[in-house]
Parts: C-alpha cells; structure tokens; sequence
C-alpha cells in the first residue's frame, strides 16, 4: 500500500500505543542527530494547524464518527505531509516522525473502520527507511498513562464506541484493541520491534544502532549549524476574513 520511498532524504517513524515510551525515545534521537551534523524535521501526528481548529471543535462537541475521526486524521496527515514532510525528504532531510500512518491502521481500525478503505486513504504516502514498533505489556502502559494523568480524554479512552461507562476501563479496552491491530502489522510492514519495557538508554542505544546502519552512506542536506528546521505553512496561516489571523 506505501510506495517506495525515492527521496534523497532518509524517513524515520515511531509507533505504539499510549504509555510505550515512543515520544521519549524520538525526541533523543531528534536531538542527537542534530548534535551529529544532519539536518533533521521532527513531525508530530494531529498537529496540521489548518484542520486544528475543526478538530477542537468536533472534539468538544463529541460530533465525530469513526468515519468522520478517519478523514480528518488523515486531512491532517496530507497537509503535513504536502507542506513539509515529503518537500523535506526531496531536499535531502531526515524526517522523524511522532505516529505516521501505521497509527490510522491501528486506531481507526480499532474503532470499526474498514482496514483496506484505511490503508487506501495513505496511499500517497511513503513506506519509511525505519518504522519503529515499541512493544509495551498492555497493564504497563496503561499504568504510566493513567498515572501521569488526572484525567483522561473522551476520545482518548474509546468513550465514542461504548466499550464501558467507566472512562479508565473504555481507555484499557481501546488500548487492547489497538495494540492488536499494531501487533498484526509486524509482520505486513515490517515494523521493527523495540522492547519499550527496556531502560531508556537501552532503548536508546538499540535505537542508534539501527537508525547508523540506515544512513551509511548517506548524503543528505548538509546542517553546519547544528541548527532545527522549521516550516511555515502558508495555507494554515492565511489570513481570515476581517484582517485577524
């Protein structure tokens, strides 16, 4: 379903459900690329500023439908994806990403959304040079979420599919369901397995050692200053009717 990818730059992607440790593990390797001379763009999932807006406001008025949460997800997604991911790759960047399109796979897939009809919405997209899968016990993951958080959200916990009145429970009984959605795509992407249980610096050095193997070899964009990059998008930043942004 994802192309090949034939960019000049290298793209890199985590995944896993909420409370695998994921987050921590990019943001080091962001950090350290940067550190060894490549210029680098960190990508977040549901973080388009054009659909931004919209998502709050469904979000807040619990108006989303399985259906309806898929499209904008994956409007997000394209956006981010025609305006800085994809015209980085062409420049020679290594793009690391929070979430890709393995997290529609799983979480709408989860929800009741048809699999194949999923995968064809992100096939404009790339397979990436590394998708790394951080595989956490269900229990442990939940535990750090819901013990770093006072609350939970509605759509978070899968409050939408009627899994349990209760907010903690609906939240684990989601989680399940998307972990074996993430488990099935092992294999069918080859995700690589990272144990999300491990030390951090463990995990971290595993991490490396596979992102060094990618990038032999590679000639990306050269980053003399060390310094992040970071991308405009003319369209979310258009200003509205009336002269305010």
């Amino acid at each position: 379903m994802l192309r090949k990818n034939d960019t000049k730059g290298k793209l890199i992607v985590v995944e896993g459900i909420d409370g695998s440790g994921k987050s921590t593990q990019i943001d080091l390797l962001y950090k350290w690329l940067l550190r060894a001379g490549y210029s680098a763009y960190f990508s977040e999932w549901n973080s388009s500023a054009l659909v931004k807006s919209t998502t709050r406001t469904a979000k807040k008025s619990k108006s989303f439908t399985p259906t309806t949460f898929s499209i904008l997800h994956c409007t997000d997604f394209a956006d981010r994806w025609e305006n800085s991911i994809y015209p980085l790759l062409k420049a020679g960047v290594i793009v690391l990403a929070d979430r890709y399109a393995f997290t529609a796979f799983a979480r709408d897939v989860a929800r009741g959304v048809d699999p194949e009809w999923v995968r064809n919405m992100y096939s404009f997209a790339i397979m990436p040079d590394a998708a790394l899968y951080f595989s956490v016990p269900l229990d442990v993951a939940v535990g750090r979420i819901t013990g770093a958080r006072s609350s939970l959200k509605y759509y978070e916990a899968g409050m939408d599919l009627g899994l349990s009145d209760n907010i903690n429970e609906s939240f684990k009984l989601f989680q399940g369901k998307i972990l074996n959605e993430y488990d099935k795509m092992v294999d069918e992407f080859g995700l690589t397995i990272i144990d999300g249980t491990k030390p951090v610096k463990d995990q971290q050095r595993k991490v490396r050692s596979i992102i060094k193997k990618i990038l032999v070899g590679f000639e990306g964009l050269p980053n003399p200053n060390k310094m992040p990059i970071s991308v405009t998008n003319i369209q979310a930043d258009k200003p509205k009717k009336g002269g305010s942004k």
